[in-house]
C-alpha cells in the first residue's frame, strides 16, 4: 500500500512539473516577411546572385565557343596550334569554376554577404524572443515554420505577433 501511495505521488509530482512548463510557437518566414530591413536585404542578395551568376555563364559560353572553334578548325591546326588551343579551354573553364567557387562555395562572397546582412536581424529577433520568454517564463519556444514535426500548435500560444511588436514592426 505504502508503494503504490509513493508511485502514486510521484506520478502527481510528475504531472505537476509538466503542467507548469509554458510553452509557445514563432512562426520566423512570418516574423522574416514583416520585418522590411529582412525583405531588403533578401532583394539585395538575390541582385548580388544573379549578377555573380551571369558572370560564372559567361565565362563558361566563352570555353564553350573556345571548344567549338577547336572543333571546327581541328583539323587544319598544327600539335603546338591544338595544344595551345586545348590549354586555352581548360584555362577558361578553370577559371569558370573558381570564380564560381570565389561566389558560391561553402565560405564564399555570397555566404559572407548573406552572413552580414543577415546575422543582425537574426540576432535581434533571437533577442527579442528571448526577451519575452523570460517575462513570461516560457522555457521552450519552437518555430512552427520549421520541420520540427509540428503537428498542431495553437493560436493561443503563437507569439510571433508580440516578437513583431516588440521589434516595432505591426502587422
Amino acid at each position: 500500500m505504502k508503494k503504490l501511495l509513493l508511485i502514486a505521488g510521484l506520478m502527481f509530482a510528475a504531472t505537476l512539473s509538466l503542467q507548469a512548463q509554458k510553452f509557445a510557437l514563432v512562426d520566423m518566414d512570418y516574423i522574416f516577411k514583416n520585418i522590411p530591413a529582412y525583405e531588403r536585404a533578401n532583394e539585395q542578395l538575390n541582385q548580388v546572385s544573379k549578377k555573380w551568376q551571369a558572370e560564372v555563364e559567361a565565362l563558361q559560353v566563352e570555353a564553350q565557343t573556345l571548344y567549338k572553334n577547336y572543333q571546327n578548325e581541328v583539323v587544319f591546326l598544327s600539335q603546338e596550334q591544338k595544344k595551345a588551343r586545348q590549354d586555352a579551354i581548360v584555362a577558361k573553364e578553370q577559371e569558370a569554376a573558381e570564380l564560381k567557387k570565389k561566389y558560391f562555395g561553402p565560405q564564399g562572397e555570397l555566404f559572407k554577404k548573406r552572413t552580414a546582412l543577415m546575422t543582425p536581424i537574426q540576432e535581434e529577433i533571437y533577442n527579442t524572443i528571448k526577451d519575452i520568454a523570460d517575462l513570461r517564463g516560457y522555457q521552450l519556444i519552437l518555430d512552427r515554420a520549421s520541420d520540427a514535426g509540428i503537428i498542431f500548435g495553437s493560436p493561443k500560444i503563437d507569439i510571433s505577433n508580440e516578437v513583431l511588436s516588440k521589434l516595432g514592426y505591426s502587422n
